[in-house]
């Protein structure tokens, strides 16, 4: 006998924040070094961060989100000393790399957040 199982709309799906909020980190900054306009990057930041934030606090509950969202601006503020010993671009890609990690380790934790 075949089983048809339907999608149910009403359990929201976990979103991969792990992807979303490195990304972010590196158009962030890529929109402010091609435009020249720093704060532009910045809302590019401060966009991903709200959202991903929400999604955290949504998945895992408040301590989680503002301990993921304190790493992500540690990472942004770690990223600018980091650039002067080993150049922007690279310094991004590390950072990027490290919050990606940092995120998926602490949300796979979570059964429904698992991808």
């Amino acid at each position: 006998m075949l089983v048809v199982r339907r999608y149910d709309r009403r359990v929201p799906r976990p979103h991969p924040t792990w992807i979303v909020a490195p990304l972010s980190l590196i158009l962030g900054f890529g929109v402010a070094d091609l435009t020249g306009v720093r704060p532009l990057g910045g809302v590019v930041l401060f966009l991903a961060a709200l959202w991903c934030g929400l999604e955290w606090r949504r998945e895992r509950g408040l301590p989680v989100a503002l301990l993921l969202v304190a790493v992500y601006l540690l990472a942004f503020g770690l990223s600018h000393p980091l650039g002067k010993q080993v150049g922007t671009w690279p310094s991004v890609f590390a950072v990027s790399a490290i919050v990606g990690g940092v995120i998926y380790a602490v949300m796979k934790r979570h059964p429904r957040t698992a991808l």
